[in-house]
């Protein structure tokens, strides 16, 4: 495995963020070649700006952290974040939506219904950016284990090139218990983003053997400077 820092979406999701943080906050990211900073989608254009150049990409969050928000509003969110220089967008899921889908399926009104809002929402994404990396955040949390699969079935069929534990701010963070469950789930191919509360590199490293691709964290430092420390031992 390569260092754990090229899977790290190093992250800054705090409401009293400073200029001052975002800068640290990218200088950190470029410093230990982290894949991305995850930031609030006012810092976008300031970490474009920051990281141009480096190779770390910037990531925002699209209706966070609840996403209960209407169509549009996702849509416009995501196209100003792209257009301000994000090429990696994490929507939060409607969880009573998700819960309703599930139980009625997926070939329902309501799962046909929810699922096109997401395909249109997903495409005119793509038509700002190609290349842009689309992460659903399930909020695991929230979920029962039968939820949580098809929540991850549903974003396999959206077109998500990632499915994402939670956003931080719920009742609980990941655990390699839901990295499993998601990995089989989605399949070998498509991505899993573990994050919330992964602080160590024993727990980043637990992530990844379970199945994550990709690690949401703020403890980002400290968890690659444990893992060189090994490494020199």
């Amino acid at each position: 495995m390569n260092s754990i820092a090229s899977m790290i979406d190093h992250t800054f999701l705090k409401s009293d963020g400073t200029a001052a943080d975002i800068a640290r906050l990218c200088r950190e990211a470029k410093k230990h070649c982290f894949a991305s900073v995850c930031v609030h989608p006012a810092e976008v254009a300031r970490c474009t700006r920051l990281l141009r150049g480096s190779g770390v990409k910037v990531c925002t969050v699209v209706g966070f952290p609840l996403g209960r928000n209407k169509q549009g509003t996702l849509l416009w969110e995501a196209c100003e974040a792209i257009e301000d220089g994000a090429a990696e967008l994490d929507f939060v899921i409607d969880v009573t939506r998700i819960k309703e889908v599930a139980k009625r399926g997926m070939k329902s009104p309501a799962g046909t219904k929810y699922l096109a809002e997401w395909l249109a929402i997903l495409g005119v994404a793509r038509t700002r950016r190609k290349d842009v990396v689309t992460k659903l955040i399930i909020e695991c949390c929230c979920l029962t284990d039968s939820e949580k699969a098809f929540a991850c079935r549903f974003a396999k069929e959206a077109g998500f090139d990632f499915v994402k534990t939670s956003t931080g701010f719920g009742t609980g963070g990941a655990t390699v218990r839901d990295v499993r469950l998601m990995r089989r789930a989605v399949g070998r191919k498509m991505g899993v983003k573990a994050a919330g509360g992964i602080r160590t590199y024993a727990d980043a490293l637990a992530m990844v053997k379970a199945g994550a691709t990709r690690l949401g964290c703020s403890a980002s430092v400290a968890i690659v400077r444990e893992e060189a420390q090994k490494q020199e031992h």
